[in-house]
């Protein structure tokens, strides 16, 4: 009955915070914060500044996996589950339903979809800035994020961006592992190193079993699965950073046009919960529900196997300089991938003409200046929008 009464109590918060969490990634981490340790006290501040620590270092989504980290010390792996779905859910069935809506109405040629797309300019835009901030803050890694940025945009492809982030964590190694911190705080979690061990394990097997069986098996779900998985599997820096890796995997090979990506970039600014429930809108674009279930399971599970495989060996990882130099370097690879897709697919495809380049201004200005809510700034752009590219 306590076990209950704590998955539970697990769907209530997380569900609470799925639907009111706006705003982005270091938004929510605000957001957990008041609910988990303000209101509820699950932990102290500086265990949850360890957890955010660990997400930091992996790849995926870090809002949804300090979640996930959180369900799981709470009740154990099904409250890590439970804590993923009701963060997750509201922002899917907002997400398919709007990619229904999108295909049954035949929404590409209208205002409103424009606008979204200005929005993503914006958005991304105020991204790159801020991301340039933390993760560039030095000639050095200034060096290396306009490096991967000329790289991807002379030769796009998800290869060259997967071969960047490694040369870019060899080039982290070389240059800052000797001006990381020597000593980090540490903390104990229930999940043993061989049950670690055999999650990254079964993330090793997927990776390299599914792109032999989507090869050899003509089925669109497994492709679905596969491009999830291997993308969920290898992006660094949250949220904004999968459109790139994305865009390369599903507007080249026809799955969606640019027009169809971009409307449901900007259509997942609008909604509460993590930037990867996009994935939820392409899947759904590309196969129906079903499709948006496997591409939403499959992008998210990564960060799963990830917080179950890292959680044990943390403490000697984050002690370890070399480590840290790594992640330095991949970081400021990250910067200059959002600086390229900045370029291509958004504003090539969104800014059309001076009106739409207007309005992109005013929303950027509004975001980055006024500090205006993400959300805010969706409405803002479509009423904006009606205005500048449906009038004028």
């Amino acid at each position: 009955m306590l076990k209950k009464n704590r998955y539970g109590e697990i769907m209530r918060s997380s569900l609470k915070l799925g639907l009111t969490s706006f705003g982005g990634p270091v938004a929510h981490l605000a957001y957990f914060k008041a609910e988990y340790i303000d209101r509820r006290k699950w932990l102290n501040e500086k265990l949850y500044a360890d957890i955010i620590a660990l997400c930091q270092f992996l790849p995926g989504p870090a809002s949804s996996q300090v979640g996930i980290a959180i369900g799981m010390m709470r009740g154990g792996l099904l409250g890590g589950i439970i804590s993923w779905l009701g963060f997750t859910l509201p922002s899917v069935v907002i997400l398919v339903l709007f990619a229904m809506f999108y295909q049954n109405f035949q929404l590409g040629d209208m205002t409103w979809i424009a606008s979204l797309k200005v929005v993503a300019v914006a958005v991304v835009a105020h991204a790159v800035i801020g991301l340039g901030k933390k993760l560039a803050p030095d000639r050095p890694r200034i060096a290396i994020a306009l490096g991967a940025s000329l790289i991807m945009l002379l030769f796009p492809s998800a290869w060259v961006q997967i071969g960047i982030i490694l040369a870019a964590a060899f080039i982290g190694y070389v240059w800052f592992r000797k001006g990381q911190e020597s000593s980090l705080s540490t903390f104990s979690i229930s999940i043993t190193k061989r049950q670690g061990i055999l999650s990254l394990g079964l993330l090793s097997f997927l990776l390299v079993s599914l792109p032999i069986l989507a090869q050899t098996v003509s089925n669109t779900y497994i492709q679905i699965a596969d491009t999830f998985f291997r993308v969920g599997s290898l992006v660094f820096g949250g949220g904004h950073v999968v459109l790139p890796l994305l865009e390369q995997e599903i507007v080249p090979p026809g799955f969606l046009s640019s027009s169809e990506f971009l409307a449901g970039y900007g259509m997942a600014q609008a909604v509460p919960g993590p930037l990867f429930t996009f994935s939820s809108y392409i899947g759904a674009m590309m196969e129906g529900v079903l499709g948006a279930t496997i591409a939403t399971v499959a992008i998210f599970l990564p960060s799963f196997l990830l917080i179950i495989g890292a959680l044990p060996f943390l403490s000697e990882l984050r002690g370890r300089k070399a480590f840290q130099g790594i992640l330095v370097g991949v970081n400021a690879s990250v910067v200059g991938i959002l600086l390229a897709a900045l370029y291509d697919p958004v504003f090539t495809s969104a800014i059309l003409s001076g009106n739409h380049f207007a309005l992109a201004i005013i929303l950027f200005s509004m975001l980055h200046f006024w500090k205006v809510p993400a959300w805010a700034i969706v409405l803002i752009g479509v009423l904006g929008g009606e205005l500048l590219l449906g009038i004028l």
